[in-house]
């Protein structure tokens, strides 16, 4: 298989990327005061327009950069973790498109973004400090036990930030952490965003998420990891030099 990221920069990459941008960004634009004002009015008005942005976002991947979504194995819900790969923003933003209002493990510092990490804090994201504590790490699994409570699926990027495509980096400490406390069953996700989507210019091409069998709780840390590692990188090939 040729990836579309060793592919040379053509005119239409360029020309569709730049109109992505102009079209989501402005649109993001024009959203924001919408989403300030439900922000502070109560019922569903502030996630519904979350969804909408994000929905927006899906529609500009599809209709202007020509990137197909191809969705490979049942979609989960309800209270368990879901694992994901993360090679580019693409699948950060398009979460609450692909499931159901998930709640997301974050990096503190995006929470900390004035505006920005109010609203994500407001739609249920929860912080993970870089270098947690045990106070700091208490207060994370409260927050994600409290979303399951809701009936909501948690969302976690293992590998702990975003990877080129061909790369397998071991998964962060805390992953295994997470799934002993939490003690739900996961759901591994592979996709391969990074060969069409990651850098300025965007590609023409299929995005692939494929779901992977549950994994119950309770297994012993390097079993976890081993089938979570191999089972988010099925559609990831490592590089040859």
């Amino acid at each position: 298989m040729t990836h579309a990221h060793r592919t040379a920069t053509t005119a239409g990459h360029v020309l569709r990327s730049i109109l992505y941008y102009v079209l989501f960004y402005g649109g993001s634009v024009l959203l924001g005061p919408v989403v300030a004002t439900r922000m502070l009015l109560p019922g569903t008005g502030f996630v519904q327009t979350v969804h909408a942005w994000t929905r927006w976002h899906r529609w500009c991947v599809v209709h202007v950069l020509g990137i197909a979504i191809r969705i490979e194995g049942p979609v989960p819900s309800g209270p368990l973790l879901v694992a994901l790969k993360h090679e580019s923003l693409f699948e950060a933003l398009d979460l609450p498109v692909l499931l159901d209002r998930p709640a997301v493990f974050a990096k503190m510092e995006l929470l900390r973004v004035p505006a920005w990490g109010k609203a994500g804090r407001r739609y249920g994201l929860i912080g993970v400090e870089r270098d947690q504590g045990a106070k700091a790490l208490r207060q994370m699994i409260a927050e994600a036990r409290q979303r399951t409570a809701e009936g909501r699926v948690l969302a976690i990027f293992p590998e702990g930030t975003r990877v080129p495509h061909g790369r397998q980096p071991p998964l962060q400490s805390g992953f295994a952490g997470v799934y002993k406390l939490l003690g739900l069953p996961v759901v591994p996700v592979a996709l391969d965003s990074g060969a069409l989507f990651r850098g300025r210019w965007k590609r023409r091409g299929t995005i692939t998420y494929r779901f992977g069998e549950t994994i119950p709780p309770g297994l012993p840390r390097e079993e976890i990891e081993a089938r979570v590692h191999a089972a988010i990188n099925a559609l990831n090939p490592v590089e040859r030099a």
